[in-house]
């Protein structure tokens, strides 16, 4: 639970400094900017005065190194709107950025041809789960393997590029299906299976990340299999595990969870563009 707060701690002071510099930088858009021109326009209006705007800008900019400028009381106003300006600025732009990249690297994933990706097999990309919660092996239901396909998503939503989680196909590329998963559910066809998903991943992973991942269905060989494009998250995203939060990531072929230095030296930058 210690390195949790450290992590989260650590990210708060990254994206508070994002957003100190582009107040700053709004503040003396507004003092050097916006101050000059209203006081261009509203001297134009009452007086006669000739001087470009160019020659008006540049004098008042010299009296704004002199210091004589902040004898004006105005010019805290000016900076209070400018520094406005400059955190909606950011704001707008992360938001489009991140929307933007989203819908970008979705079209991406499902231009994908799904028997191709499969032969291609596993990797730090794609990873294949027979099943989301029937054991094979015992023909029984098995709650753990919940966690598994969970600990897999998490990875992908924290890793730089997402992924994409096939479920019903075997390690080594054999189609499974998900019929036997589909008859442990109380409504037994696709919408049970991706109702039972999106539930399991809002209350383990966080509600806010169903939006990061799209479900899609495709019957290969008779055989009915899931398909979840992954996007990569807005955050860092933890999996509780043995009571204690932790933060997987794929790497390679593989899903790990990373120790408490490991964590705080890559959270800083995988999440330092989106915060």
């Amino acid at each position: 639970m210690k390195r949790f707060f450290i992590l989260i701690l650590s990210l708060w002071q990254q994206r508070l400094k994002l957003y100190v510099v582009a107040a700053l930088a709004g503040a003396i858009i507004g003092v050097v900017v916006l101050a000059p021109s209203y006081d261009y326009i509203d001297s134009k209006t009452r007086t006669d005065s000739t001087a470009s705007s160019i020659d008006y800008m540049s004098g008042q900019f010299k009296e704004l190194l002199k210091g004589n400028a902040f004898q004006n009381s105005m010019m805290l106003f000016y900076a209070e709107i400018g520094a406005m300006l400059g955190l909606l600025t950011i704001g707008l732009y992360s938001f489009l950025h991140r929307r933007l990249l989203r819908i970008e690297l979705l079209k991406m994933e499902l231009d994908k041809d799904i028997p191709l990706i499969i032969r291609q097999g596993e990797g730090p990309l794609l990873e294949f789960k027979s099943s989301f919660r029937w054991d094979l092996e015992q023909s029984c239901i098995n709650r753990q393997l919940e966690s598994v396909v969970l600990k897999s998503l998490a990875g992908f939503l924290n890793s730089h590029h997402g992924g994409t989680l096939l479920i019903g196909v075997a390690d080594d590329g054999r189609i499974v299906g998900l019929e036997n998963d589909f008859k442990t559910l109380k409504k037994q066809n696709q919408d049970g299976f991706e109702q039972t998903l999106m539930t399991a991943i809002a209350a383990n992973l966080g509600a806010d990340l169903c939006t990061h991942i799209s479900i899609l269905f495709h019957v290969i060989e008779t055989n009915t299999i899931c398909r979840l494009i992954v996007l990569p998250s807005d955050r860092p995203v933890f999996l509780n595990q043995g009571n204690a939060p932790k933060l997987f990531l794929r790497t390679g072929g593989g899903t790990r969870d990373l120790n408490i230095q490991e964590a705080l030296e890559f959270a800083p930058i995988r999440w330092k563009r989106t915060h």
